[in-house]
């Protein structure tokens, strides 16, 4: 396997990784509480970190559902968490002409997964030199996710992440194919589990995605136990308030807790 190299943070060198924080950027204060707190949490457990917050959520339900603050505002918040934490930052892009202006602040381009086969979007993103992270659709089989691998290698992508994040099973409904995760791996690359959009009820709530939160943590010992990289999730201070995915972020002081139980799989998976 190629392991990525994320900042000074790299993914899929022995060390079970975390790519974690508020789903939308709402405001720099914040960012900052959540990445001090991750920050924090990661340096005492011996887990690598990379924050993670959008500038834009362009696929919202509503369109009149907040979305965040834009590009421009946006990145000056990752820079700065980049900054005063010196932790590695990802975010996602929607449209190719965004990745060399976000590529100048992040270390990492995270691709949706609705996107995930948009070709001059991976062109894209691959050509800032930058490691990517691709989304796995919802509506692809396991195995269509080497096509994207592929792609990215064949733009030369300095490096490639693939996430999980469940496939649509019927009306507002997300599954995950446990099984399909070593198949990930066979590509090699580094695998990530997004443990909180994968337990999301899309459209579930009318006008917004619902979710189960108390699905969260049964799906990461899964994930991890089969054998992952990194896990993905989408933090908030106060899940019920967050101004997008509420139904599904995970609540900041229960991290910890979830991290030292996954941890200890981890290494009973690994043979330790």
């Amino acid at each position: 396997m190629q392991a990525v190299a994320v900042g000074e943070v790299v993914i899929g060198a022995g060390a079970l990784g975390l790519i974690a924080g508020p789903c939308v950027i709402e405001s720099l204060e914040l960012c900052q509480r959540v990445a001090e707190h991750m920050t924090r949490v990661c340096q005492r457990l011996g887990v690598p970190y990379i924050f993670k917050a959008s500038f834009d959520k362009a696929n919202r339900t509503s369109h009149d559902s907040f979305r965040g603050h834009g590009l421009e505002a946006g990145l000056e918040v990752l820079a700065r968490i980049r900054r005063e934490f010196s932790v590695p930052v990802t975010t996602d892009i929607h449209e190719s002409w965004q990745a060399e202006p976000v590529a100048q602040v992040v270390d990492l381009l995270q691709i949706p997964a609705f996107l995930c086969r948009q070709t001059d979007l991976l062109a894209s993103a691959a050509r800032t030199g930058k490691p990517v992270n691709v989304k796995k659709g919802q509506f692809l089989a396991p195995w269509d996710a080497g096509n994207i691998v592929d792609k990215l290698r064949a733009f030369g992508a300095s490096g490639v992440l693939l996430t999980e994040r469940g496939t649509s099973f019927g009306y507002n409904t997300l599954v995950v194919d446990m099984a399909g995760l070593p198949i990930l791996r066979g590509f090699g690359v580094p695998v990530v589990f997004d443990a909180t959009h994968s337990v999301q009820r899309p459209g579930g709530a009318g006008k917004q995605s619902g979710g189960d939160r108390a699905s969260i943590e049964p799906l990461a010992r899964a994930a991890v136990a089969v054998g992952v990289d990194a896990l993905f999730m989408e933090v908030h201070p106060d899940p019920e308030r967050a101004l997008s995915d509420s139904a599904t972020q995970y609540p900041l002081t229960q991290v910890e807790p979830l991290l030292t139980r996954l941890l200890r799989i981890w290494e009973v998976a690994q043979g330790g």
